[in-house]
């Protein structure tokens, strides 16, 4: 039975929720994890859980690693591909996780595959939690095929679609605009019912136009997630415009929602959401975005008769 050497680049929540399953898992010898927080951070590193091992370095876990699984923002999947591409062992398999655009991820690829690297397109199809390492994924790319069932015995829920670097991520690219778009919709359709005193006659309108929703339940799941990882969520936004620009199209609605996403990013590194959860409900994040922006009446204003 093959003993797997894991490497985690990005010790993040998805990174680190893989890094712990996997270390569990029976075929694994050692998982161990960097992260560019490692470098300046030293107390990041020290609070990485046994069994995974922090890396002094991305050589020192490369060195050591037959998968490399990357796990970091939108915006460092190129960068982290470059990183691995310069100490990675030729023959790795390289396991791309992130979030970006096809043309991103087949920039990414070219680093790899150079460098002696066999690298796969992986989107991750919902929130890794409550699933876990199971969460399901697609692959893309040559070897998507091959490393499949490998990867399931490890207990992934993997399915290749595709020998073709980018098919994955096209993929999670165009749903993450409509979940990422219906996250940023509720926000500022509840901010806005909440401003003008009107949620309570909003609200069951939607329940009656789609009914089996459970829409307070929605809100609060939806503004806890942006309020937690609205850069996280703007990064891949910003990716999803490209996406579409890729293919031809203007990224109108992508954009929007990736500012909308960075909007409630500065307003969480603010410290507005301090303190909440989804078990607050959605009104008290609505309640502190209005506080932030302040008290204007917003009343339509009055005209001569």
């Amino acid at each position: 039975m093959t003993q797997w050497q894991i490497g985690i680049i990005g010790f993040g929540e998805v990174g680190g929720i893989f890094a712990r399953a996997l270390a569990e898992h029976p075929s694994v010898e050692a998982v161990r994890t960097w992260d560019i927080r490692f470098d300046t951070d030293p107390a990041a590193a020290d609070a990485v859980p046994v069994p995974v091992h922090a890396s002094p370095g991305l050589a020192a876990m490369c060195d050591g690693s037959m998968l490399l699984i990357s796990a970091v923002t939108a915006a460092n999947t190129l960068p982290a591909a470059e990183a691995a591409a310069r100490v990675l062992r030729p023959g790795t398999l390289y396991l791309d996780l992130n979030s970006a655009s096809p043309a991103t991820k087949r920039q990414a690829a070219q680093r790899v595959v150079a460098a002696g690297g066999r690298y796969v397109d992986a989107g991750v199809m919902t929130s890794v939690p409550p699933h876990g390492l199971g969460v399901p994924m697609v692959m893309s790319g040559p070897d998507a095929a091959a490393i499949a069932e490998p990867l399931r015995a490890l207990g992934m829920n993997v399915k290749a679609v595709s020998d073709a670097v980018g098919t994955a991520s096209a993929i999670k690219m165009s749903r993450s605009i409509m979940i990422k778009g219906l996250e940023a919709l509720v926000v500022e359709s509840y901010v806005n019912a909440r401003r003008y005193g009107v949620e309570a006659h909003m609200l069951p309108t939607l329940a009656e136009t789609f009914p089996g929703i459970d829409w307070p339940a929605v809100g609060a799941y939806f503004f806890s997630r942006v309020a937690r990882h609205g850069k996280r969520r703007a990064e891949e936004m910003a990716e999803c415009a490209r996406t579409v620009a890729e293919g031809g199209v203007e990224p109108l609605m992508a954009a929007a929602v990736a500012r909308k996403m960075a909007w409630i990013a500065g307003l969480s590194g603010d410290g507005v959401f301090d303190g909440l959860s989804a078990d607050d409900g959605w009104p008290a994040y609505a309640d502190r975005i209005i506080a932030e922006i302040g008290q204007t009446d917003p009343s339509p204003p009055a005209t001569d008769p």
